[in-house]
């Protein structure tokens, strides 16, 4: 009985709309099936509602009845693993948000490096991709925006140029543990992903400490073909970039 108050007293504290699971409750895990049968009783109440297996919310309620969690809420439990985060939403939805394009994605992306993470549900459609490090809640903006770095080609109704313009913005505005960072992450992309980054560092007149090795790290035999011209970035030649 004392676990069940428990149990009630946190998901009052829960705002509304608020998705939560065991690990957010913070309850032991051999209290789990007490837990089960307590959380069931709230459901059965109408106080939470079941979004998934182990994942209920708090429904936000307006004069024209019973709000669901908004997408960002609904996406988030897949995102971490007790507790903690090990996968991020990528591709166009993210590139929407970059400013980068203005279309929207039917299915999102789910970058992960330790699990596939495929959602199938109403609403909420996504697709695993493989992550290029292990994913934390302090890099998983940098490996985003490196992931347009590398997709530059691909982003939908977004020009090379006009994306090299917006990329150079967001990288021009990072601090310097930020950038410290982008450039750790980036020896991990691809060639195409690792030159564009250095060039555009570069290109805003600014010399990280690790620039020279984002450098060292491209063959100079392979032309990264991205069809930009010196007016778009006029440092490209410097990193084999055409």
């Amino acid at each position: 009985m004392a676990l069940a108050t428990e149990i009630r007293k946190k998901i009052k504290s829960l705002p509304e709309g608020k998705t939560f699971g065991y690990d957010d409750l913070r309850i032991a895990k051999n209290d789990y099936t007490t837990v089960a049968k307590a959380l069931e009783r709230l459901k059965n109440q109408g106080v939470i509602k079941k979004l998934s297996k182990g994942v209920f919310y708090k429904p936000e309620k307006t004069v024209f009845g019973e709000l669901k969690p908004d997408y960002s809420e609904l996406l988030r439990p897949y995102l971490f693993e007790n507790g903690k985060r090990v996968a991020y939403e990528t591709g166009t939805s993210l590139y929407n948000r970059l400013g980068l394009t203005t279309q929207m994605a039917f299915r999102t992306k789910i970058a992960s490096r330790k699990k596939r993470i495929n959602i199938n549900r109403e609403n909420l459609k996504a697709d695993a991709v493989k992550s290029y490090a292990e994913v934390t809640d302090s890099n998983y903006e940098i490996l985003g925006l490196l992931d347009a770095f590398k997709d530059i080609k691909t982003i939908p109704d977004c020009s090379i140029a006009q994306a090299i313009k917006r990329l150079s913005s967001i990288v021009n505005k990072i601090n310097d543990k930020q950038t410290k960072s982008f450039i750790k992450y980036a020896l991990m992309y691809p060639p195409r992903a690792r030159a564009l980054a250095g060039a555009v560092l570069e290109n805003l007149g600014t010399t990280p400490k690790g620039i020279e090795q984002l450098k060292e790290s491209l063959n100079p035999l392979t032309t990264i073909k991205l069809g930009v011209n010196k007016g778009e970035l006029p440092n490209q030649s410097n990193w084999y970039i055409e």
